[in-house]
Parts: structure tokens; sequence; C-alpha cells
């Protein structure tokens, strides 16, 4: 019996699964007494409620047409001063007050608003629904981010003029850039401009964590004030990952059948960045995102919108849409791959998955992409691969695994050492037997059938793969590059152990064994990744 490799490296806790695994999806399930209780308020609220926010649009409306005629937003825009920004100050802030409170909101407000000059900048988390505009109302209409679409909404476009807010276009290449220059312009403006409230996060979650904050609110390096919303209503207003016209009717309805509705609103202390932060926005954030989750009591995780993104194209490939969560910040930064690099390997990882319903595989699966039975090699690479030791490798495994290990070992040197252990007549070609007979070798099986897996790397049809076949199979497929080195350090290992690897002895063996021997259990490779 070959000596049993021990591995004393354990993997990287960085990379091991969040705290929360899908921060996006949130599933509000209302029992038959509920549905009762917003039927029965529906029928009296509704209708008083909406003649009541409506009227109030109906001033609203013209307020902030008077406000904002003839102010321009493009170009070297100037903060409202005189008349308009009493107006905006006053006027459209108690109307917004007036709009949520007919809505069912009750606002409680804790600690105090620091100043512009105190601190420029507001980040508002967590970021759960169109509602959190509510915050917006308290803070005294402060410049906000927006996209420049949303200026053409009726209605709700002139509102947002009012507040001249940064604004992001997708079809501006520079967008990100003018962004964050334009942020710090009004950050470092002295007082000159009103705050810049953020939504740090980027995207809308469930609250049960904090996701990863981006950085245009810390670039400018100035004080940020933390502002922490909580909602906690049983029924609450939160965003699902159902299209956005059903999300607005779901969210308005039972909003509107409530009593009412609390939101809670704290302001915590301004923090101000120390001068290794203001030269690193990315901890800066950290560092802030850091004491409004210890205040809140929620974990911090990695997710982003990228991560929202991946779990729509999941859906597109026929996966489950929670099969696209990595934790993109993490795995983009460690890894050094694009949104497109992971997008690449999630279209990848669907080819080995679409027969399985849960977005997971197993080696079974796993076995079947290669084209090669299951066998002690194999499973020592799946166990590589299967990070958490379930069974199955769902994709933040799978991408990690491809990553780390197979696409380092996918080299020249690797292709060309493997190339040389097939040619055993060096003839600079393969033939099927000699292909067969390594497999057979490596893998430990006697009765091994490669003629599709041979079939496939011999693109010409010739009957012999070439170096060039060989080499450029190699390439797009790096699993197959780990299980040869995995099959190399065997060989290596065995030999300095002393040991003589008799190949044509473990075939015979194999072939005349009893099927009801009872296979060893092969250890997992934990090698530090």
């Amino acid at each position: 019996m070959s000596p049993q490799r021990v591995f004393a490296l354990p993997r990287q806790r960085s990379l091991l699964l969040p705290a929360v695994i899908n921060p996006f999806v949130h599933d509000l399930k209302l029992t038959k007494a509920d549905k009762i209780k917003c039927f029965l308020r529906g029928i009296i609220l509704v209708p008083f409620r909406g003649i009541f926010l409506l009227l109030v649009l109906m001033i609203m409306w013209p307020v902030s047409v008077m406000i904002t005629f003839g102010q321009s937003l493009k170009g070297a825009v100037e903060p409202m001063t005189g008349w308009r920004r009493f107006m905006h100050k006053r006027v459209m802030t108690f109307l917004g007050r007036l709009y949520f409170f007919g809505m069912g909101f009750r606002v409680v407000v804790k600690g105090k608003q620091a100043s512009s000059v105190e601190a420029p900048i507001l980040a508002v988390a967590p970021h759960s629904s169109f509602f959190d505009a509510i915050v917006c109302i308290e803070t005294g209409l402060p410049s906000t981010v927006s996209r420049s679409e949303s200026l053409e909404a009726p209605i709700f476009g002139r509102f947002l003029r009012c507040v001249q807010p940064v604004l992001v276009s997708r079809k501006d290449p520079d967008s990100r850039r003018n962004t964050i220059l334009e942020i710090e312009r009004r950050a470092k403006s002295g007082g000159h401009w009103p705050q810049v409230l953020i939504f740090p996060e980027g995207t809308c979650t469930n609250r049960s964590c904090l996701i990863t904050f981006k950085q245009g609110a810390f670039v400018p390096g100035v004080p940020v004030q933390p502002v922490l919303i909580r909602y906690p209503n049983k029924l609450v207003s939160m965003n699902s990952t159902k299209s956005y016209t059903i999300v607005v009717m779901i969210l308005l309805l039972l909003t509107l059948c409530q009593l009412y509705t609390t939101v809670e609103v704290e302001f915590l202390p301004p923090r101000i960045p120390t001068e290794m932060e203001k030269k690193c926005p990315i901890k800066f954030a950290q560092s802030v995102r850091a004491v409004m989750a210890e205040t809140l009591g929620l974990p911090v995780t990695d997710h982003t919108y990228e991560d929202c993104r991946l779990m729509i194209a999941a859906g597109e490939l026929t996966l489950p849409m929670e099969a696209g969560l990595v934790e993109f910040t993490k795995i983009s930064r460690k890894l050094e791959l694009k949104w497109d690099n992971v997008k690449k390997e999630l279209e990848s990882f669907a080819n080995i998955a679409c027969s399985c319903k849960g977005g997971r595989i197993t080696i079974e699966e796993f076995a079947g992409f290669l084209k090669l039975p299951v066998s002690p090699a194999l499973q020592e690479l799946f166990a590589l691969f299967d990070r958490n030791g379930d069974g199955t490798i769902d994709f933040r495994e799978y991408v990690i695994g491809v990553t780390v290990l197979c696409h380092p070992a996918n080299n020249e040197e690797v292709i060309q050492t493997v190339f040389k252990l097939f040619d055993i007549d060096e003839d600079n070609c393969i033939t099927q037997e000699e292909f067969s007979g390594l497999l057979r070798s490596a893998l430990g099986v006697c009765d091994l059938d490669v003629h599709s897996l041979f079939r496939e790397i011999d693109a010409d049809g010739s009957g012999h793969i070439t170096y060039d076949e060989f080499r450029s199979f190699a390439l797009t497929h790096p699993e197959y590059a780990k299980l040869f080195t995995t099959y190399i350090e065997l060989q290596r290992y065995q030999g300095l152990q002393g040991e003589e690897l008799d190949f044509d002895a473990s075939l015979s063996h194999c072939c005349t064994a009893s099927h009801n021997n009872h296979q060893e259990d092969s250890t997992s490779d934990k090698k530090d990744d």
C-alpha cells in the first residue's frame, strides 16, 4: 500500500463562506391572519391615504418647478442660494415629511446631524428599499448621487432636481471618474455646498448584513457621518428579487395597509479619517462600515452589486439565482479576477451543473464532465475543490478551485511534461493506446473507455494527438492540468518514501480485486489557497 499523504496547511480563512450567504433575497411570508388584517385595513386606509398623497403631490410639483426653473444640472453647477435655497430647505422638506406622514411613517431620530463643515458626507446604511428616501427628508434634502435617467421620471424626476444630485451616466465611459471628482469638489467646498448623502452599498439588501461599501464617499478623505436606518415593524418595507414594478406595487400596498410604519434614523458621531485612510479609501470605507455594523449588531460580507449581476446571469443559464453569489469584492481582489472572468467561469460551471437542480456539482457529475470514471486521483482533485467538505462543489468553490489550483498548474512546462508522459515511444504524437494506458495507470482503473475524450482532443480526427492539439485542449480545460500534477506529485511523494511504484502490478491487482473489497478513504488535500 502506498504511503498516505498528510497535508498540514489549512485553507485560508479569508476565503471561507460568509456569515450571510444571500443578502439580497427577502421572502415575506404573510400568515392568513396578516392577509385578513391587511385587507380590512386597506379598505379604509388606502383610499384616504391615496387621496391625501395626491393632494400633497399637487402642491409639491409646482413648488419644485418654481425652485428648479432655469437651473442647469450640467456644466459648472453652483449651489442654490437666496429664496431658492429657502424653498428647498424649508418648504420642500416640510412637504416631504407631510408626504411620508400620509403614507403612515412614524420617524424616530436618534443622535444629532453634523453640519456640512463638520461632516460634508453622510453615509447611510443598510439600504433596503426606495422608502429609504425618508432619510433625505430628515437630513434636510442634501445632495445625492443619482442616475441621470432618473431625472426623466414623471413628477419625481422634478423633485430630484431640487436636491441638485451628482449625476451618474451609464452612457458616459468617464462617468465614474467625473462623479468622484464632483463629490470631492462639493465635499471640500468648506460648507459652500450642502452635504452629500450617499448609500455606499450601492444596491438594496435584506438588512441581514452590511455588504461592501463603494469607495465614492471615502475618496475625498473628508469626515463622514454614518447614518443608520432601522425598520422595527414586523412587516418590513424591503425590496426583493422580483421585477421592479411588482416590488413597487407590493411594498406600496403593504405600507399603506399598516396603521403606521416606524423608521429609526440614527446619526453616529462623524468619522474623521486617519492619514492612512486618506491615502487608502478602501480602508476608510471598511472602518466606517465596521462601526456601523457593530452598532447595528450585524455581520459584514464582501458581496456587492456585481453579485446581483451574477445572480441574474445564473438565472439566465438555468441555474438557481443564488448560485451566482461569490462575494465578488473578495474574490476579485484576492484572485485578481474581473467581472467578465467570473461570468465566463459561471458559463463553464453551468455546462457541468446544468443537469442538477441545486446548482451544485457532485463527484459523479464532475467525473462525467471530464469523461473519466470516479477514481482515487479524481476524488483527491474533487476534494481540493470541495472547500467545505459537503460532497458537492458550488460556483464559489469552482471559481476558487479553477483560479487557484488549475490555472497555475496549467502552464507550458506542465503541459510539456504531461505530453511526454503520454508519448511513450517519443514520436511526438500520442496514440489512443498510449493515451488510455497512462490514464489507466494514473487513475488506477483497469477498464477505462477513453474513446470520447481522445476523440475530443484529436481535433483533426487523424487517430493520434499532436502536441499542438494537446496544448490547445489543455489551455481550455484547466481541470485536467491539476489532475495530472496531482498524479505527478503522487509519484514524487512515493519516490521520496523509497517505494517503487509498479504500475503493471497495480493494474493487474485492480483487474483481479474483488468488488466487495472496501476502498480506503482518500485524504483531502487541504493546501493553503
